[in-house]
C-alpha cells in the first residue's frame, strides 16, 4: 500500500495522468446514461430495441404513472391486473371511464391528445383495431411475441389478441322459468322485453359480437352479418329486446337484465362479482348451434403519454403472470395452448373453463373489422 501512495504523491505529472483517466471513466458513464436517456420510447418498438427490460422498467417507474380505459375491475380480472402491476413496479394505474365502449376509447385516443390523462393503452374489441384509423397504435412487440400465434397479431406489431371467449346467454332465474337454450329460442313470446346486451351495438364489442354471433346462427357467415342484423331487428319489432345496458352488477342485481347475451367470461356470477344470494339464480348457458369464439385486442396509443409505462404495462399483461390472471378470471388468455404446452398454466383455473359443446367459429381480424362497420352501420348510435 505504501508503495500505492508514494506513486500517487510522487509527481505532479502522475497525478495528472490518473486524474485524466478518473475523468475518462466518468466520461464513459455519462455518455451511457446521455444514451439511455436520450432512448425515445414512444417510438422503440421491443424492449431489448430500448436497451433491455431494465432499461424499460426504470424508464417506467420514473414515468410512475398509466392510463387505462374501459376496463371494469371484474372484466376479465382486470383489478387484479392493474393492482398486481401496482404492487410490483410502484407505478400508478389511473383508470377512466371503466365501463366505456371500444368505441369510445378510440375517440379518447383522438380526442385527448396531448392530454397528461390521455390513454396509453387500449383493450378493444378486434373490429375497432382496423377500422377506426390503424396508424393511431404504435407498433410494439412484447418479449413473449412467439407465443402469439400469427393470426393474432399484427406482423408489425400495432396490435395483438389478449383474452377471448365464446358469446353465451346469462339467465336470471329468478324472472325467466326457463332459460333459453338456442337463438330461435331468443324469439318466443315468452321472452318479451328479456333479451338485453353489454353496451350498445355498434359502440360495444360485446354487443356487436352478439349480433354477429346471431347472423352465424341465423344462415350468415363470417362474411355475411345481415341475418344477424335481421335477427336483432326482428327481437326489436316483437318486443323482446330490453335496450338496458347491463354493464354493471347492480343493474343485474336488479333483475332488470332476464336475458344477457354476453362472454361467457364476463357473463359469469364470479366476474360480475355478484353475490351468492343473487348468484344461486343466475345461470349461464352454451347455445345450441355454432359458438362463436372472440378476442380483445391490446394496442398502445402513438401519442401516449407514458410511452415507457405503457410497453412495460405490455409486458406485463403478456408475462405467465399476467396471462395466468385473465385465466383466473374465466377468460382464454391468447398465450393459453403455448403455456399449457409448457405446464405453466394455472392448473384450476383452466379446468374451471366452460366446456364448449358446438361448433367453434373464429373470424379473421378483417372479417372481424368488415362486420363491425356493417353492424355499426345498421344500429347507428
Amino acid at each position: 500500500m505504501s508503495v500505492i501512495k508514494r506513486r500517487v504523491g510522487a509527481s505532479a505529472a502522475v497525478a495528472v495522468v490518473i486524474a485524466a483517466g478518473g475523468l475518462g471513466i466518468s466520461s464513459i458513464a455519462s455518455a451511457k446514461n446521455a444514451k439511455a436517456a436520450k432512448v425515445n420510447w414512444a417510438t422503440v418498438t421491443s424492449a431489448k430495441a430500448g436497451g433491455g427490460m431494465a432499461a424499460l422498467i426504470k424508464a417506467a417507474k420514473a414515468e410512475g404513472n398509466l392510463n387505462v380505459i374501459a376496463l371494469p375491475p371484474t372484466w376479465a380480472n382486470y383489478g387484479t391486473e392493474i393492482n398486481t402491476f401496482e404492487k410490483r413496479y410502484h407505478i400508478k394505474v389511473h383508470s377512466y371511464n371503466p365501463n366505456g365502449t371500444s368505441a369510445q376509447e378510440i375517440q379518447a385516443i383522438k380526442q385527448d391528445r396531448g392530454r397528461s390523462s390521455a390513454p396509453d393503452v387500449i383493450d378493444v374489441g378486434e373490429s375497432y383495431t382496423a377500422a377506426p384509423d390503424p396508424s393511431l397504435f404504435a407498433p410494439y412487440k412484447v418479449a413473449t411475441w412467439n407465443m402469439i400465434p400469427a393470426a393474432a397479431k399484427d406482423p408489425k406489431g400495432s396490435w395483438y389478441n389478449d383474452y377471448g371467449g365464446y358469446i353465451s346467454f346469462g339467465c336470471d332465474t329468478a324472472v325467466v322459468k326457463k332459460c333459453p337454450t338456442s337463438w330461435k329460442a331468443l324469439l318466443s313470446p315468452q321472452y318479451k322485453g328479456d333479451v338485453t346486451l353489454n353496451g350498445a351495438i355498434g359502440q360495444a364489442a360485446a354487443a356487436t359480437d352478439a349480433v354477429y354471433a346471431a347472423a352465424l346462427n341465423n344462415g350468415g357467415s363470417l362474411t355475411n352479418v345481415k341475418p344477424g342484423i335481421a335477427f336483432f331487428n326482428k327481437l326489436k319489432s316483437d318486443g323482446n329486446f330490453n335496450s338496458t345496458d347491463c354493464n354493471a352488477v347492480s343493474i343485474l342485481e336488479a333483475n332488470q337484465c332476464p336475458i344477457l347475451i354476453n362472454w361467457d367470461y364476463l357473463n359469469s356470477a364470479k366476474s360480475y362479482g355478484l353475490p351468492a344470494s343473487f348468484a344461486k339464480h343466475w345461470k349461464v348457458i352454451d347455445p345450441n348451434g355454432k359458438e362463436f369464439a372472440g378476442y380483445y385486442v391490446q394496442a398502445i396509443s402513438k401519442y401516449a403519454p407514458h410511452p415507457a409505462a405503457a410497453r412495460l404495462w405490455e409486458e406485463f399483461l403478456y408475462s405467465t403472470t399476467g396471462q395466468n390472471i385473465w385465466l383466473e378470471g374465466g377468460a382464454r388468455p391468447i398465450e393459453l395452448p403455448a403455456l399449457v404446452k409448457k405446464g405453466m398454466e394455472n392448473k384450476k383455473a383452466y379446468s374451471a373453463l366452460p366446456k364448449v359443446t358446438g361448433t367453434p367459429v373464429l373470424p379473421s381480424v378483417a372479417d372481424s373489422a368488415k362486420a363491425g362497420l356493417a353492424i355499426s352501420a345498421a344500429f347507428p348510435a
